[in-house]
């Protein structure tokens, strides 16, 4: 029996997949109009949510749950998707777990080297080697700003095989941490020549400017899963959030803590973009764009918390039209359930 992160997934060719995508929306739009003023708001939930996400020129998932009222809608809840920098999450998890075990000080300080530089997100780069940030601010920063060096510190901290067979023993079957972000991005360049493969950190690091120059070669790269950096469902991401609003990944404060991380959160374009002002939103991206945009998070309603979780791999189209889609379900979730 193959082990789950060892699967190679396929898609539809993007080419077919867009076509689908694009004559599934001309035929709903065309349905709505053609109808009485006002029928779509009289679409269901599902049927809403099915037609904005298969707008998209893009394999697509989601799952959300009232964790008051237990109401449920789905999309493809149970396929694979990459997560990218919604990995982060069990990271930040396990971190916990660790400080509450005592295996894990988060006041003591960490030096950052010239070799914990990664590209992509994230401020640490920005700094001179030498800065000491504690361990509760390099959780934090892998987080709020999804800073990929205090990534990869974190993941060495832990152990990458530690954060997995936590999410194992919690009965996870499909989340996985693959990789490093340093690996992942080694990775890329492998693609482009093998010779590559013996590149250091730091000569990796250096290249992140030179990547603009291989897009074809990342969308492919993100296109296989057995190169990506993480991989989930956005059911069994919903049901970690889940039981991390329910207090039962850690204890009282480690959750307080880790709500007010995911509460923090820099990014507005996906989740909270139409609806930060009506609800508080804690959440966590994961992006590679153009091909990947995701967000998974909860919705501090009225009527209580609406856990979210949106995949979108293998994006063809405009970014901002997929980040603007994410936003319009999680506004749509939001109408139908806090009354």
């Amino acid at each position: 029996m193959p082990r789950p992160e060892d699967i190679r997934i396929y898609y539809l060719p993007a080419a077919l997949a867009r076509t689908i995508g694009v004559l599934t929306f001309l035929i709903v739009a065309s349905t709505c109009s053609a109808q009485l003023p006002g029928v779509e708001s009289r679409l269901s939930l599902q049927e809403r949510i099915e037609a904005r996400l298969d707008s998209l020129p893009a394999a697509s998932s989601l799952y959300a749950i009232h964790l008051v009222t237990g109401q449920k809608v789905g999309v493809r809840a149970d396929v694979p998707m990459s997560t990218m920098s919604v990995i982060k999450i069990p990271i930040m998890v396990l971190a916990f777990r660790d400080a509450e075990a005592g295996r894990l000080n988060l006041e003591e300080r960490y030096t950052l080297r010239v070799e914990d530089l990664r590209g992509g997100t994230g401020v640490l780069q920005t700094f001179a080697p030498g800065l000491r940030p504690t361990y509760r601010d390099l959780v934090g920063q892998m987080m709020i700003t999804s800073d990929n060096s205090a990534t990869d510190i974190m993941i060495a901290r832990l152990g990458l095989d530690r954060v997995n067979h936590m999410l194992d023993s919690l009965g996870y079957r499909e989340t996985r941490l693959r990789t490093t972000i340093g690996e992942w991005f080694r990775g890329i360049w492998k693609t482009v020549d093998p010779k590559y493969a013996s590149l250091t950190d730091r000569e990796v690091f250096d290249r992140t400017p030179l990547l603009r120059t291989v897009r074809p070669q990342i969308f492919a790269y993100n296109q296989d899963s057995t190169k990506w950096f993480g991989r989930s469902t956005a059911r069994e991401i919903a049901k970690l959030l889940d039981q991390l609003e329910r207090e039962k990944l850690a204890s009282p404060p480690s959750t307080k803590d880790m709500r007010e991380i995911l509460q923090r959160q820099l990014y507005y374009s996906r989740l909270p973009q139409r609806i930060r002002f009506r609800v508080v939103v804690g959440h966590k991206t994961g992006d590679s764009p153009p091909a990947i945009g995701n967000d998974v998070g909860i919705l501090y309603s009225r009527s209580g918390p609406i856990v979210i979780a949106v995949f979108t791999n293998g994006n063809l189209g405009n970014y901002a039209d997929l980040d603007a889609t994410i936003a319009r379900v999680a506004e749509d979730i939001l109408d139908a359930w806090d009354r």
